[in-house]
């Protein structure tokens, strides 16, 4: 597996490929790799000729108060991790490669409406920096596809409407959430809970299909539902930053009429947030 840490070096080295006909699968992390990323890998390496994976923790679009310095960073480790899944190359650039102007003089991509609810009204930045940097990343390497976890599944979507709404040739495959046997979606983020806020976390999956179970009954009381679900994370000692249940495409709020739903669901459990979705398609 091949290792670049310049623009240049790697886009000569793509341009290589390239001409040999080769498609080219992109797989955007931030590092701290667990199994739910090295899917992503085994899906690009499914459906792509070339596997190149990116990891960069990402300042543009972390708070100021939120865990950039802790963010963990493994990257000998997920460099092993990577090879031995058959990556052919990982891009991991600095801060001053990403941003060469700063962060404070950096153009930003931003998407409306989709991405100023749910995590965006927690996260008002957030949105915004993964935007930018994933828009820089399809500019610099020129993937045919780009491979996305459903985990972040508002991400997911604010990722296809910015490629679609910029033009950028670029295919968007979401992967299935990668869990523990608990149900826990995995996320470098569990690295902060402690072995008793691991066993608690799985509620928030747990709670998630019993809301599911109650849409699939026929259940269309929608706000009673959400809020039975966060009266029960707070009660196993989450505290909820939301629980939404949202058209699947628009992730505004559900209706009556729609049959493609998700519910989107984010609490606080001691000082880790986490989030997690349930897909739900009713007949």
């Amino acid at each position: 597996m091949e290792r670049f840490e310049t623009r240049d070096a790697l886009q000569a080295h793509l341009h290589s490929i390239r001409v040999q006909g080769q498609s080219i699968g992109l797989v955007p992390t931030m590092g701290n790799l667990h199994e739910g990323h090295l899917a992503l890998v085994e899906a690009a390496r499914n459906d792509s000729d070339y596997v190149l994976a990116t990891i960069f923790v990402n300042p543009l679009q972390f708070g100021p108060a939120e865990d950039l310095d802790s963010y963990p960073r493994t990257l000998e480790e997920d460099c092993s991790q990577l090879e031995a899944h058959h990556c052919d190359a990982v891009f991991i650039p600095s801060a001053e490669e990403m941003y060469p102007g700063g962060l404070d003089n950096q153009a930003l991509v931003t998407v409306p409406g989709l991405s100023e609810r749910h995590c965006g009204a927690s996260r008002p930045l957030h949105f915004s920096g993964v935007c930018t940097v994933v828009c820089k990343l399809f500019n610099l390497t020129n993937p045919d596809i780009a491979f996305f976890g459903e985990k972040d599944y508002q991400q997911l979507q604010v990722i296809r409407k910015m490629t679609q709404d910029l033009c950028i040739p670029v295919s968007i495959t979401g992967v299935p959430t990668a869990r523990l046997p608990s149900g826990l979606a995995l996320s470098s983020r569990n690295n902060y809970l402690d072995p008793s806020q691991l066993e608690t976390a799985a509620i928030l999956q747990a709670t998630l299909k019993e809301a599911a179970g109650k849409l699939e009954q026929g259940n269309q009381e929608f706000k009673r539902i959400e809020d039975s679900a966060k009266t029960r994370l707070t009660e196993s000692c989450f505290q909820p930053d939301y629980f939404s249940i949202c058209h699947a495409s628009t992730l505004e709020p559900a209706t009556t009429g729609d049959k493609s739903l998700v519910i989107l669901a984010a609490a606080w459990l001691g000082q880790t947030r986490l989030i997690d979705n349930i897909i739900i398609t009713l007949r």
